[in-house]
């Protein structure tokens, strides 16, 4: 399975999102079952950006370390393959899904926000300009709701 997780400029809401999943995978043992990747979808979105400096303090007391040359973003209007390639695409908003599926060429992939397949409704805002409080506070919904999700994303074997 391949998994795209989306948000507006790739720098904080799907970077947290893509780090955390991928050691919820691992500690599931089925990171090599499952390939997550991630993107965004705002005009600003472009390649190679850094992610956020409040992203990565969330992420620090999470555990998971991530230099500041450790994560470049991905531009998904200059990357039409990882659509291609992925069976499921997680936005962060309403909105993103829809962005996602009119960028999808031929038969759009599975298209859930990351509150759909926690069995929610909402979006999961944008924390970006807004302080380290509000980088954790946006980084545990992430982790609840993948924590909802995951069984759904990788039974356990």
């Amino acid at each position: 399975m391949r998994i795209l997780l989306v948000c507006q400029a790739n720098t904080a809401r799907s970077v947290m999102a893509q780090l955390m999943l991928e050691r919820l995978l691992r500690e599931r043992g089925a990171d090599g079952r499952v390939t997550v990747r991630s993107a965004g979808v705002g005009r600003w979105a472009r390649d190679r950006m850094l992610a956020s400096h409040d992203a990565r303090l969330a992420l620090r007391e999470e555990g998971i370390h991530l230099a500041e040359e450790g994560f470049h973003s991905t531009a998904l209007a200059a990357h039409p393959e990882l659509l291609a390639e992925a069976d499921l695409v997680v936005t962060m908003t309403a909105d993103q899904k829809q962005v996602v599926a009119a960028l999808a060429s031929g038969r759009p992939p599975r298209i859930a926000t990351l509150r759909e397949l926690a069995g929610e409704e909402g979006d999961i805002a944008d924390p970006a300009g807004q302080g380290e409080d509000v980088f954790r506070a946006c980084r545990d919904e992430i982790k609840r709701c993948l924590l909802k999700a995951v069984e759904r994303l990788a039974p356990c074997r």
